[in-house]
């Protein structure tokens, strides 16, 4: 198979359609980002990239708290109207639906609507041309009950989450395995005798 050679962009993908939320419960707002990830276990850390000219950029320099919210394949017109449209000019929980829940552990609040959301407390920021990052530990994660099975454990799978690749959503399909199954020894069968 033949590749062909292009200059360095950002075509990582697919990455998390992610609705951060900064502010307060008074004066929320929301953003949609596309740059985050996980970039520690112990402490968990996260970081998100946004844009100096942001309206959402100054609130979380000054408050040094936001939420990634994830979302749902349902979600994804709201998604991207937030992400073309600024807070600056309105209120995009009102004009989206988004209910505003108090956080447990930051200022800004929760988007109820989405099934996962990680409350983060920012440790350092860096300006590397474009965006600043942001990088914060993960303090709580609010859950959506009806996402949790009988045994305590997250069914991300159920959520519907949605995903962004080089200007284009999707939804997340389904599971293809889990960590560690490509070298898990099998369970031997007991015979009956």
């Amino acid at each position: 198979m033949a590749k062909q050679f292009w200059k360095g962009s950002a075509l990582l993908a697919p990455v998390p359609a992610a609705l951060v939320t900064c502010g307060t419960m008074d004066k929320p707002n929301v953003l949609t980002i596309g740059w985050t990830g996980i970039v520690c276990t112990r402490p968990p850390m996260t970081y998100i990239s946004v844009r100096p000219e942001r309206f959402s950029h100054d609130m979380i320099m000054k408050s040094g708290e936001f939420v990634i919210n994830l979302t749902t394949s349902a979600m994804v017109k709201e998604v991207d109207f937030c992400g073309v449209k600024s807070g600056k000019d309105i209120d995009k929980f009102a004009k989206c639906g988004f209910t505003p829940v108090p956080a447990q552990k930051v200022s800004a609040p929760i988007i109820e609507e989405c099934p996962v959301s990680l409350e983060c407390r920012v440790t350092e920021s860096k300006l590397l041309g474009s965006h600043t990052m942001f990088l914060a530990e993960i303090v709580g994660i609010d859950v959506d009950e009806k996402f949790i099975n009988s045994k305590g454990k997250l069914n991300l799978q159920q959520c519907g989450l949605a995903a962004y690749a080089h200007g284009e959503y999707f939804a997340l399909g389904r599971k293809l395995g889990d960590f560690g199954y490509s070298v898990r020894k099998k369970k031997k069968k007991l015979k009956n005798r």
